[in-house]
């Protein structure tokens, strides 16, 4: 650490205080010795087995230290010399380190403290940077997530707030009896009722999302073949694939695959991405699940060859509230929460899903383990 000159000065000063305290006190003994020697020779010289290898003694005085004492007087007042001046150092040390805290304190989190102190003081050092950057990411954190609260209010507010227009505009109309005749009456009726509907949905994507987002969510883990509920579930989308004339089937070399896993959680997840796979693959012609056992895991593939997805959006597929179709039409625009859940699902299952995309094959790929850890098993009993 680089002194100033203040802090020299100071440094100076304290070594001259130390060097006469330690003259000081020499003395004092030495008078003190002398004093003792004078009333009590006898005592003095019965108990004295130092001899002429430290002072040496005429009659009832000292007349003179002996070099080998001397030796040894200031080798003590080097010793503690030395450790006054390195007490005051690390002090000064320590001031620096506060007042460099102080500044961080202020608002200058990037601000780093110097690493050249050496020592214990270093390590001091190295523990505050790592506070500092602890502290700094849990308050960017906070931020992301106060950021995140805001945009979810903000995306559920449009979403609510669309379909609600509609049908505070057509029940207005059929309050103030603007119509013509029952059939237009109905279709207003119809048009509300429709719009209702979206937003039940959409309240109901929401509490689905908010839930399994909470990592305290328990699983009701039952054992089950994925391979027969895969085929389940494709032969229940059959009759809407084949309106959108798609064909949609699972290939498998397993005939069965024994796993643990919350099968109405899995099920959802399943069923947004086969439902996705129908909307945005509608220039396709097939969609195929792919299952495959790879050690303790299950890989399971949902593909279809209809219009890939731009790269630009495969990496914010599963942020809540996305859409690929900005447009939001009825006919394609979900609530843009459907793969945020499955996400979640599948990570409270301690698995993984990805998205890849091409002009050939769009995939969404996922890795769920096998078998369930125990204290999973456990929430599943008590819930």
């Amino acid at each position: 650490m680089k002194l100033t000159r203040k802090e020299k000065s100071k440094l100076i000063i304290e070594g001259f205080i130390t060097i006469g305290l330690i003259l000081i006190l020499y003395y004092a003994a030495f008078v003190i010795f002398n004093r003792m020697l004078a009333d009590f020779p006898g005592i003095i010289r019965g108990f004295w087995f130092f001899g002429d290898a430290i002072i040496s003694i005429q009659g009832n005085q000292i007349i003179s230290l002996t070099p080998f004492f001397i030796i040894i007087l200031t080798i003590v007042a080097v010793v503690t010399i030395h450790w006054r001046l390195k007490r005051r150092y690390k002090q000064m040390q320590l001031n620096h380190i506060i007042s460099e805290l102080h500044y961080i304190a202020e608002g200058h989190y990037e601000h780093r403290i110097t690493k050249d102190f050496g020592g214990d003081m270093e390590k001091i050092v190295e523990s505050i940077h790592v506070l500092v950057d602890s502290t700094v990411q849990a308050m960017e954190e906070e931020r992301r997530i106060e950021q995140s609260k805001d945009e979810l209010i903000t995306n559920v507010s449009h979403d609510i707030r669309t379909p609600l227009t509609s049908i505070i505009g057509y029940l207005g109309l059929i309050e103030e009896r603007r119509y013509q005749n029952e059939e237009e009456l109905l279709k207003y009726t119809h048009t509300a009722y429709t719009k209702a509907k979206q937003m039940k949905v959409l309240v109901e994507d929401l509490f689905e999302y908010t839930k399994v987002r909470q990592t305290t969510t328990p699983l009701n883990v039952s054992e089950f073949d994925m391979v027969q509920l895969l085929e389940q579930l494709a032969a229940d989308f059959e009759l809407e694939a084949g309106k959108r004339h798609m064909e949609i089937e699972v290939v498998t070399s397993y005939e069965a695959i024994q796993m643990e896993a919350d099968t109405e959680k899995l099920v959802r997840v399943f069923n947004n991405l086969i439902s996705n796979a129908l909307k945005y693959g509608k220039d396709g012609k097939k969609i195929f699940i792919e299952v495959q056992k790879a050690g303790k895991e299950v890989i399971i593939s949902v593909n279809n060859d209809g219009s890939p997805i731009p790269q630009k959006s495969l990496d914010q597929l599963f942020d809540r509230f996305y859409r690929v179709e900005e447009s939001r039409s009825q006919e394609t625009g979900g609530t843009g929460l459907g793969l945020a859940i499955a996400q979640s699902i599948v990570a409270l299952h301690g698995g993984y899903i990805y998205a890849s995309s091409d002009a050939h094959l769009t995939r969404f790929v996922m890795h769920l383990p096998l078998k369930q850890l125990t204290e999973k098993n456990n929430k599943a009993d008590f819930s």
